[in-house]
């Protein structure tokens, strides 16, 4: 057709206000929640960007299916509903619901990893790497070197290095029980992995014996970028390439609460049968009966149909280019970005932003504050606070400092994306007057959750 506009593949059948708030309120609002945004009361946000897990809108059929779930405690026609529709995309032997991708990363390393193992990953996103270091082991980050320049242009930034997991895995025998590649690279800057690579790390992890599993929470945003970028792959659907990815696997974790399009819910996915018996057995002590896996039936019922959704063409273009068209605004007027643009989230480069404020003094935390006092934007960063503190205690910079804008599914329109361009903007212009923050409390784990903050010049007190 000769029109170029991508619309929203959907029409909106119900509607949720949202509540404006002043400069002062939000400002209030800060200095109540300790200057974390997670902190923050939820209808104080105008735009909630804080993540895409879970906060996106289902569909009518998702709708329609929750009201026909089964809540039978063991063997509802609702898990086989849900165990048929991730085995189409996956292939995998033993399909595990867990109630998010936190618990399946629990359950796998809990039944597997032991002190002093090593998992390799791309890179790993928060609860993976506590989840890995909770075992006393090491959550070891191979990206490509390509993704340590967040202006580099390169199609596929999340790949793991081919190398150093060939190293790894020669140097450490016995010591890696797994290895991962997280699809797409979310702690990477949203970049996508391509088959090409997938395929060589699986070739490198069975020669060795290690068994290769996915973090496939954003698997149909990944197969879409495969399918734009790399060659061979144009005429497939992102099914076919999806399922192309996981048959070079040998399990995965998922968080269903992103490419699942549903509000709750994971699973993890395993071929090995000794290993999915003994994540059963960890799964019924802490979770449920293999068959709800501590979802209700018609949770299991919406991710089924939602795996489905996040597959269709119109959906993923219509995605994917609402975060490339917000990136072309932030070029065009000088805010510096993780290029190329990836698939969830739009990512913001602070430490080039803000080169003035040193690292211990969290630039992309203060910038994620800078969004919401003016603008009353919810980010999150994705930085030193995040991943700064070692398993012995110390600190170092994280290998970059980001804000990542994530974009809940189905939620918000293009005049919401155009506020948002306006504020970072705006933001931008006055970058001169930001300031740092300095930590005050901090939790033994996952800090940024919970930790509290002062800015810059301000004594404990406020």
């Amino acid at each position: 057709m000769p029109f170029k506009t991508i619309i929203e593949p959907f029409r909106i059948k119900a509607v949720e206000p949202i509540r404006r708030t002043t400069w002062d309120e939000r400002a209030a609002a800060l200095a109540e929640a300790g200057y974390n945004l997670f902190l923050l009361k939820a209808e104080d946000v105008l735009i909630d960007l804080l993540t895409d897990s879970g906060t996106g809108a289902m569909s009518a059929q998702q709708w329609a299916g929750m009201m026909v779930g089964d809540e039978s405690y063991a063997g509802a026609r609702s898990f086989f509903r849900f165990e048929a529709a991730v085995q189409e995309i996956t292939s995998f032997r033993h399909i595990i619901p867990t109630h998010q991708g936190r618990a399946a990363e629990r359950i796998l390393f809990g039944s597997v990893v032991k002190t002093g193992d090593i998992v390799p990953n791309n890179t790993h996103f928060d609860t993976t790497r506590a989840n890995v270091e909770f075992r006393d082991a090491r959550a070891l980050d191979i990206p490509v070197a390509e993704s340590r320049d967040p202006q580099h242009i390169h199609p596929f930034k999340g790949n793991i290095d081919l190398d150093l997991l060939e190293q790894t895995l020669a140097d450490h025998p016995g010591r890696v029980p797994l290895s991962m590649i997280t699809v797409t690279n979310n702690s990477g800057g949203g970049q996508p992995v391509s088959m090409a690579n997938i395929r060589a790390a699986s070739e490198i992890c069975r020669r060795h014996g290690v068994p290769l599993l996915l973090d496939a929470c954003r698997f149909a945003e990944n197969a879409w970028f495969i399918k734009l970028r790399e060659d061979g792959y144009a005429d497939k659907t992102p099914l076919e390439i999806a399922q192309e990815m996981f048959s070079y696997a040998d399990g995965c974790t998922m968080s269903a609460k992103k490419d699942g399009m549903a509000n709750i819910g994971g699973f993890l996915a395993l071929n090995d049968d000794g290993w999915a018996q003994q994540c059963k057995n960890l799964l019924i002590l802490t979770e449920g009966f293999p068959t709800y896996g501590g979802l209700a039936g018609y949770d299991l019922e919406a991710i089924a149909v939602g795996l489905k959704e996040a597959l269709d063409e119109d959906y993923l273009r219509y995605r994917i280019r609402s975060v490339e068209y917000l990136g072309e605004v932030c070029l065009h007027n000088d805010i510096p970005i993780v290029l190329p643009t990836g698939g969830h989230a739009l990512y913001i480069d602070a430490k080039s932003m803000l080169p003035e404020i040193p690292w211990k003094q969290y630039p992309a935390w203060a910038l994620s504050l800078a969004l919401y006092q003016e603008g009353g934007v919810r980010s999150v960063p994705i930085d030193s606070v995040m991943f700064g503190r070692q398993p012995d205690g110390s600190e170092k910079p994280a290998a970059n400092e980001l804000v990542r804008l994530a974009f809940p599914r189905r939620v918000y329109t293009q005049s919401h994306v155009d506020y948002l361009a306006e504020v970072l903007i705006y933001v931008n212009e006055m970058r001169d007057s930001i300031r740092g923050v300095r930590m005050i409390y901090e939790p033994p784990v996952l800090r940024h959750f919970t930790a509290r903050f002062a800015p810059i010049g301000m004594d404990e007190s406020g």
